[in-house]
């Protein structure tokens, strides 16, 4: 896992983005970027299963609705995958928020729809740090 105490320039920090609205997936792409954040996105969590176990990753940024595999179910089993890797939720739907918060021991945060560049920025170094620890 990389060193979170670095900063991203001096690692190769590996996301995961799990994400099925195009605009969306290429914002939180762009932005994890822009961080300098090496970043590979999947339109599903069947797609990104299978990302999972072929590659290994720092962090999973998961949206929460999507088809196949959805969010919370897509945590559960990255969750006992890769036990160490933070997962950070993205939902627009306050409904599916509150059934996140069972997961606090697998999801560093969920973020709501709709956010802002330092908002996913944050929550992925917040994750980053906390994998640290």
């Amino acid at each position: 896992m990389a060193d979170a105490s670095r900063g991203p320039e001096d690692t190769k920090v590996r996301i995961l983005v799990a994400e099925d609205e195009e605009a969306v997936r290429e914002f939180v792409v762009r932005a994890l970027q822009s961080q300098g954040y090496e970043v590979t996105a999947v339109v599903d969590g069947s797609e990104a299963l299978r990302e999972l176990r072929k590659d290994e990753f720092d962090v999973l940024v998961s949206d929460i609705v999507m088809p196949e595999i959805d969010g919370i179910s897509l945590a559960l089993m990255a969750g006992k995958e890769s036990p160490d890797m933070p997962i950070v939720l993205m939902t627009g739907y306050a409904d599916q928020q509150k059934r996140a918060h069972n997961l606090e021991a697998l999801v560093h945060v969920v973020i709501a729809k709709p956010f802002g560049l330092n908002e996913i920025a944050d929550a992925v170094r917040g994750a980053l740090s906390l994998s640290a620890d």
